[in-house]
């Protein structure tokens, strides 16, 4: 009989999840180990998901859950600092008719969902483990766990983030760089009145946003020029987010008035990273944050990373010989859809970083989104 092949998964995030969920379903043998010993499961605020997305969701079978679990919507408000709605645009369905344009969601109710499924899948979990690479050649990668165990993959998948260790290890240079902005988040009570992603130009701040993440819940989001992290003491954070939350109208009273606990609000640069040629090195290969990130002015993040994974996944269950061939060809598959994304993602909050009034952000922002209705 022959032996299953085998892959290591290193990271437990969505692109780390939903790549151990598809492996498993084609019959590779998958471990995946995550350095946080809690699975990030409590991680994180709300989390604005996308057509194209919610289409991958679905391939991994926890699209029901999902819809659940969140907030789906199908449009997204421009408002004055004064809460007055401007215009109203309808969202486009990049993931096709039959799934909504948009769902918001709590970012840790989607990784208990995936972990869920992972847990399903028949995968071995290791949490609270990091991994060394010790070797490799042709045919497989050899490795020691940080529980001391040594062994042996056919592949091992780089899933481990903006910061991967995994990256720096097999030679990739490629860092994440900051793109001038930085961004409050918390997790709120949700107004009855709020339906939809609101965005507020203008004010103290570029933007202030939210989003419904339930029938009961949402998470709101300020974004200004990025400060030096060590000038705000963590316990400053609730006051800071609503000292610039107070200049907003609309709902955004309402919200504030939640802004007490310092421990609930989330303060994070914006970061930017492609890493140019090839996403592998031999049998190691990139997917997700470890080999793009971008601001999530379009909020494709997480929608980029489970396209990473399903585009890797098919390929692999696809192929006879899990070759430099076959890992360039998923690298050359994607960067043509990657980059466009995360450059516009970029570009989207330069302008407003440089105050350009004239810039065609509808423009830009439908053509790229219009690109993300194919498949990836």
């Amino acid at each position: 009989m022959t032996q299953p092949r085998t892959v290591l998964v290193v990271g437990g995030g969505a692109a780390g999840n939903a790549v151990t969920i598809l492996l498993r379903r084609a019959g590779v043998a998958v471990d995946l180990i995550e350095a946080k010993d809690d699975w990030n499961a409590t991680a994180g605020s709300g989390i604005t998901l996308q057509g194209n997305a919610l289409r991958v969701l679905r391939e991994l079978g926890v699209w029901e859950e999902v819809e659940a679990s969140g907030y789906g919507f199908g449009s997204v408000g421009i408002t004055a600092p004064d809460g007055t709605v401007l215009h109203v645009q309808d969202d486009l369905r990049t993931g096709g008719d039959d799934l909504p344009a948009t769902v918001g969601m709590q970012r840790p109710r989607l990784q208990q969902i995936l972990i869920g499924a992972v847990r399903a899948s028949g995968a071995t979990v290791r949490l609270g483990t990091t991994a060394e690479i010790l070797g490799q050649d042709a045919d497989g990668v050899a490795v020691r766990l940080s529980d001391g165990t040594e062994a042996r993959y056919d592949l091992v998948v780089a899933a481990d983030g903006l910061g991967s260790t995994t990256r720096a290890a097999v030679g990739i240079t490629d860092r994440p760089e900051p793109t001038g902005m930085a961004i409050w988040r918390i997790a709120a009570p949700r107004p009855a009145g709020v339906v939809r992603t609101d965005l507020a130009y203008g004010g103290p701040a570029y933007i202030a946003g939210y989003c419904p993440t339930s029938d009961t819940t949402l998470y709101a989001y300020v974004v200004e020029a990025n400060r030096d992290r060590t000038t705000i003491p963590p316990e400053s954070y609730a006051e800071e987010m609503r000292r610039l939350a107070s200049a907003y109208g609309g709902f955004w009273p309402e919200i504030t008035a939640h802004l007490t606990d310092p421990a609930k609000v989330n303060y994070t640069w914006f970061d930017r990273m492609l890493v140019e040629g090839s996403w592998h090195r031999g049998r190691v290969v990139l997917i997700g944050d470890a080999a793009h990130c971008c601001p999530p002015t379009l909020a494709q993040g997480a929608a980029l990373s489970l396209e990473d994974a399903l585009v890797l996944a098919e390929m692999l269950a696809g192929a006879d010989s899990w070759d430099d061939a076959l890992l360039q060809a998923y690298h050359d598959r994607r960067i043509a859809r990657v980059r466009p994304v995360v450059e516009a993602s970029v570009q989207l909050g330069q302008w407003q970083l440089d105050g350009v009034r004239d810039a065609d952000i509808p423009g830009l922002m439908g053509r790229t989104m219009t690109m993300l209705r194919e498949l990836p």
